[in-house]
């Protein structure tokens, strides 16, 4: 878990950049750098979307920093990435986090699938309901989908000084079914049809399918001992 003082990690770089809002309350909450600035979008249409959706951008940050206190989101975490391969401009709104946890060995006796499966179950659901919580974002036609990018440690076995290796699944799902899921038409087994790209440390492990089910994890777990700031609210079931 995090330390409550909030200090920046640095456990990660940025693997998957080639590859690739609630509300409207102004928090005080992570540096403006989570999110990749407007110039440095690749392209016009990304650079107009960046700019037309920048609050949005900035809540949706704050809400992850704020509400999920045990997810990490590094440099250019937030942005609007073309997913590799696509064969035109598409432009997905992405979100990165780094999942910080306790040691576990019922995950750890998981295999790598059931551990992605765990994950996607987990997180995929609650935080695309945060990235299409605003309706001018999931109305804009220049938005062709989502990304949700989830690391965590690998839960192996490691040497005395030996660096961790992260686990890596990239979601990528397409505008229709994502507005089908947040419109309550869909469960969560739908979002596991998406594509979905695997790695281990940085090695690409190609596309994967994995099983998905309900899970309230993230409605109802509570960091011990952590405290809201003073004017923050986090949404009911988020």
């Amino acid at each position: 878990m995090r330390p409550l003082t909030r200090t920046a990690s640095s456990l990660l770089s940025l693997l998957l950049l080639a590859a690739l809002g609630t509300g409207s309350m102004a928090w005080a909450g992570p540096a403006d750098d989570r999110l990749l600035p407007t110039d440095q979008h690749s392209s016009d249409k990304a650079r107009r979307l960046a700019k037309t959706h920048a609050r949005a951008l900035r809540d949706l940050s704050a809400g992850v920093y704020h509400c999920l206190p045990w997810l990490e989101m590094h440099k250019h975490s937030i942005g609007f990435f073309r997913p590799k391969d696509a064969g035109q401009d598409e432009r997905y709104l992405s979100l990165r986090v780094y999942i910080e946890q306790d040691a576990s060995p019922q995950f750890a006796r998981l295999g790598v699938d059931e551990r992605a499966a765990a994950m996607f179950s987990r997180y995929v659901g609650p935080l695309l309901k945060r990235m299409g919580a605003e309706r001018t974002l999931l109305d804009d036609p220049d938005l062709d989908g989502f990304t949700v990018i989830l690391d965590w440690t690998k839960p192996t076995p490691r040497a005395a000084g030996e660096r961790p290796i992260t686990e890596t699944i990239a979601v990528f799902i397409k505008k229709p079914m994502a507005a089908e899921y947040l419109a309550g038409r869909a469960p969560v087994g739908r979002l596991a049809e998406a594509r979905i790209l695997a790695w281990d440390g940085e090695t690409a492990r190609g596309q994967m399918r994995v099983t998905a089910w309900e899970d309230d994890f993230v409605a109802t777990y509570k960091v011990a001992n952590y405290q809201l700031e003073k004017g923050v609210s986090c949404p009911s079931g988020l």
